[in-house]
């Protein structure tokens, strides 16, 4: 890769950050306190949507049954709009109270710096709500790195194993896709990214996959094992 697209657009969970962040700080503390928040906040507006919702879906009528059904997604890591919008008020509490700060891998902090420096713009696409992507990104271990970022997409958007999702989000950047680089640990992401005319990377930090994902089980995506490795090649 000679010459970085203008645009890097980027997942976080794997990519930036650490799977285990997510799997053993956010998700453990979401589990516990769903049920307190969702009483306490049962009249907000927003959270009252989403709960509203999934009683809809699910066909149950109380917030406690929705409440389990919720901590059932969080154990599956489902990837459900409504559960990541409550997750994300959850999560914004334990951030702005100190509960915790985001894992994000040195390197990239490092190149998002030096990117956003040399006037790269610097998008992100996760599973996680734009909200909670927001607060990860403002309350970082390395400080507030949200100025970085000048957009945000969530599923929303679509999900990220459909090509189309790709396509609004060049479409929302007015950008040609070729002109954006995807970055994620995530191949089939990847697969979706490039049918859509995106340039990829695959993430392949050992960190989060011991077993290095080599030849064919890289889908034909180039392969790094961190953002240092992005500019060179």
């Amino acid at each position: 890769m000679a010459t970085l697209p203008h645009t890097i657009l980027t997942d976080i969970e794997g990519t930036t950050s650490s799977i285990s962040f997510v799997k053993d700080v956010l998700f453990p503390y979401a589990h516990e306190r769903l049920p307190a928040f969702v009483a306490a906040h049962a009249d907000d507006r927003e959270v009252r949507r989403w709960v509203d919702a999934v009683a809809g879906e699910a066909g149950v009528a109380s917030d406690e049954e929705v409440v389990a059904i919720l901590r059932e997604w969080i154990d599956a890591d489902r990837k459900h709009t409504a559960l990541k919008a409550l997750q994300g008020m959850l999560w914004a509490e334990g951030y702005r109270s100190g509960d915790f700060t985001a894992h994000v891998y040195p390197d990239a902090v490092e190149a998002l710096r030096r990117w956003h420096a040399d006037g790269h713009r610097i998008a992100v696409y996760s599973s996680g709500s734009v909200p909670a992507q927001q607060l990860f990104f403002g309350h970082s271990d390395a400080g507030d790195l949200g100025a970085l970022v000048s957009a945000w997409f969530d599923t929303e958007t679509g999900g990220k194993r459909e090509a189309a999702s790709y396509a609004r989000i060049a479409q929302s950047l007015d950008a040609q896709p070729d002109s954006i680089l995807f970055l994620s640990d995530v191949v089939e992401e990847l697969d979706a990214a490039r049918a859509a005319g995106l340039q990829t990377v695959l993430l392949d930090r050992h960190q989060d996959y011991p077993q290095p994902r080599t030849g064919d089980a890289t889908g034909g995506h180039r392969r790094v094992e961190g953002f240092d490795g992005i500019d060179a090649g």
